[in-house]
């Protein structure tokens, strides 16, 4: 079964990195709706890390996985 992650990577107000994942994304999902999700996330400053408050875009990419149960016979 696959499965699709969005991954999104920001910049913090210590200039340090910090990325949230958000699982089961929908097919498609574009560079452009990230981009909106990602300036919302920033805009209410909801998310605060030890490296502080997510203050810009850095990167976004969608991860998918596929695993196939084994039978152990």
């Amino acid at each position: 079964m696959a499965t699709r992650v969005l991954e999104m990577t920001f910049g913090t107000e210590l200039n340090q990195k910090h990325s949230l994942r958000v699982p089961n994304v929908k097919n498609p999902y574009t560079g452009a709706e990230a981009a909106a999700l990602m300036d919302k996330i920033i805009a209410r400053n909801i998310f605060n890390t030890d490296n502080g408050a997510l203050a810009s875009k850095v990167s976004a990419r969608i991860v998918t996985s596929d695993s196939a149960d084994l039978s152990l016979v």
